[in-house]
């Protein structure tokens, strides 16, 4: 069972989606991860939305032209995600599983995205696995943006993968690091408790 799962019961996709309409309702800015992605790849590039939970960033890509396909394990989630764009292709799939030729999706992408903490959250010891098989879904010289907490106060669980861990499952996965940032708005990384990764495959 992933870290997800034990913390939310894979029931949490309405109370989640409400949350964030909050933040946004409140004036926050809530397309950070978007823009950063929209900076890395041209429109009309193909992205994966790894772990694409309630479909927030995706959905606000495919609305500034990328192709975009979601995947994520949460039902409760994903059903969020359909009702707000039927139009997008939203999977359901277990990450350290994906296959994407399984699932009728060319492994082609342009970008694989990964925000909202998606590996501090799966299930322990399956990080390496899920790096090689979305790092396999990439066209070569596609880019992998994964952002996630490294402390206690930037996760709701305790901390499981360090940065030295992910860049090692990277590496074996055949990914280079091209970049560090200390948030989605690309800030410098300063070794702080949350970084935002771009790496190459």
């Amino acid at each position: 069972m992933s870290r997800w799962e034990e913390l939310t019961g894979g029931t949490s996709g309405e109370d989640y989606a409400a949350r964030f309409a909050a933040l946004a309702g409140s004036g926050k800015d809530m397309h950070g991860e978007a823009r950063f992605c929209a900076a890395l790849v041209p429109p009309g590039a193909r992205v994966l939305d790894a772990g694409c939970g309630t479909g927030r960033v995706m959905i606000r890509l495919a609305e500034l032209g990328y192709d975009c396909v979601g995947i994520d394990l949460d039902a409760s989630m994903l059903a969020v995600a359909r009702g707000q764009a039927p139009e997008l292709p939203w999977l359901q799939a277990d990450l350290s599983e994906f296959d994407p030729a399984g699932l009728g999706v060319a492994a082609n992408f342009d970008l694989v995205v990964a925000a909202g903490n998606i590996f501090p959250l799966l299930a322990p010891g399956t990080e390496a696995t899920v790096i090689s098989r979305l790092a396999a879904a990439l066209r070569p010289g596609g880019l992998m943006a994964a952002g996630f907490g490294l402390d206690e106060a930037h996760l709701p669980v305790p901390p499981s993968i360090t940065l030295a861990q992910y860049d090692a499952y990277c590496t074996a996965a055949g990914l280079t690091l091209v970049n560090r940032f200390a948030t989605w708005d690309a800030h410098p990384y300063d070794g702080s408790g949350y970084a935002v990764s771009v790496h190459r495959g």
